[in-house]
């Protein structure tokens, strides 16, 4: 595990980038050779899109572990904490957008399918992207252009509108939820929005002007899980990726995660991990 500091890293979108829109071309393993970079575990403050052509990725992305293979799509949420764990004779091309020049729409739907994992294309659809990428990278160098800014976010919008596409093409659409479907994603968004501060079912449910028993009803016939389940998981999530890649103790993680007494926040990462704070970063030192 890589030295950890107080507070997980942020990576900005930096370098020769219109601010917060990044496109790469297409790159080879070869490029990275002599960066570290990517190989500590980080943060972005912005939506992270890959798109493989040749060779293997290894890639932890929150705990997990992925082999991203040729012809493969990769998205990556802000929120998630990540990592390389190698480069195998590997050419790729990805871009990167802030929540400022995302559009509105395409936000809604990533916040709706993330997490998500690397996902294989067709032959027809990677060379759909692959096209839509180049053309971006020739957008991007035209800046004499009076509306570049414009040009670039709207090429590079269209590329995560064809990602988001794919990942929805393996899931329901919306024409076909059900009411506990829809019912159940709108839980999801709030609780992602919410879950340091709102802990109990009732107050989602007043959000969302239904009855918590009928919310509880959804949620468990769609995921099998009940609302508490899911917000324990939610905030379990984040004391997990603070504990492992910052050097918080676990009273500043549990005010962090909104519990003042901390000592019941302990108690609810051991019942929820079987394991207790202190031992699972202990654990996960290396």
């Amino acid at each position: 595990m890589s030295k950890k500091t107080k507070s997980i890293p942020v990576n900005p979108a930096n370098g020769d980038f219109e601010p917060g829109i990044a496109i790469i071309g297409r790159i080879s393993v070869k490029d990275f050779e002599a960066s570290r970079e990517f190989e500590e575990s980080h943060r972005d403050n912005f939506h992270l899109f890959l798109l493989q052509e040749k060779g293997t990725t290894g890639i932890e992305i929150d705990f997990e572990t992925y082999k991203i293979q040729p012809s493969s799509l990769l998205y990556i949420h802000p929120n998630q904490i990540h990592r390389s764990t190698g480069f195998e004779d590997v050419t790729f091309s990805g871009w990167a957008i802030d929540n400022e020049n995302l559009n509105p729409e395409y936000l809604k739907l990533l916040e709706d399918i993330t997490p998500v994992k690397p996902l294989l294309i067709n032959e027809d659809t990677f060379a759909v992207i692959s096209e839509a990428i180049a053309l971006c990278v020739n957008l991007s160098k035209r800046n004499h252009e009076k509306l570049y800014h414009s040009i670039l976010k709207d090429s590079c919008n269209a590329l995560v509108g064809l990602v988001i596409s794919q990942y929805l093409e393996q899931t329901k659409t919306t024409d076909t939820l059900s009411r506990f479907d829809i019912v159940t994603k709108a839980f999801k968004v709030l609780l992602e929005q919410n879950f340091t501060t709102i802990k109990k079912p009732v107050e989602y449910a007043k959000k969302l002007n239904i009855s918590t028993a009928y919310l509880n009803e959804c949620v468990k016939n769609v995921t099998g899980f009940s609302v508490t389940h899911h917000i324990q998981q939610r905030i379990i999530l984040e004391a997990k990726r603070l504990l492992y890649h910052s050097d918080k103790s676990v009273k500043e993680i549990s005010a962090e995660l909104g519990y003042d007494d901390y000592p019941y926040f302990s108690r609810l990462f051991s019942k929820v991990t079987g394991i207790s704070p202190l031992t699972f970063r202990n654990k996960n030192h290396v």
